[in-house]
């Protein structure tokens, strides 16, 4: 079994700025942008400024990664979200069992199913109020 825990910057609609700086002042190289636009169960529900904003992106930093998206509404993030950690897994079925196990006592925030960028995602705060998101790496 694979699991990493990744850093997971949420953004207020500058998750595109944010990829280009860390780009140039630290050498990030961008893996994965999928905007909200190029989501098929979102495009009809966003105006066209928020379909450009990124859904999720993974860059890679050196040996480690750095993931990021905008919140979807643009809007502010709450206290507390702005880091999460984002536990990676190349099972569904691992990823379901650490979502499982964190969600005990504390809050689902997205429930763990299958996205357009992962085969099983999730989004919790445990009972002392870490979040984390639960990914599942597509195999390709």
């Amino acid at each position: 079994m694979t699991v990493k825990l990744t850093p997971y910057l949420n953004m207020e609609g500058n998750a595109r700025e944010a990829i280009q700086f860390y780009e140039q002042a630290i050498g990030a190289e961008v893996l994965t942008i999928i905007t909200y636009g190029d989501m098929p169960e979102m495009s009809n529900t966003f105006t066209d400024d928020l379909k450009n904003l990124v859904a999720h992106a993974k860059l890679r930093v050196g040996e480690t990664e750095l993931m990021f998206s905008d919140a979807p509404s643009g809007s502010s993030i709450p206290k507390g979200k702005q880091v999460t950690i984002c536990i990676s897994t190349n099972h569904v079925e691992n990823s379901k069992r650490f979502f499982e196990a964190l969600r005990q006592d504390g809050q689902v925030n997205m429930p763990f199913e299958e996205t357009p960028f992962s085969p099983g995602f999730g989004d919790v705060t445990d009972k002392f109020g870490v979040t984390f998101q639960i990914y599942t790496e597509s195999q390709s």
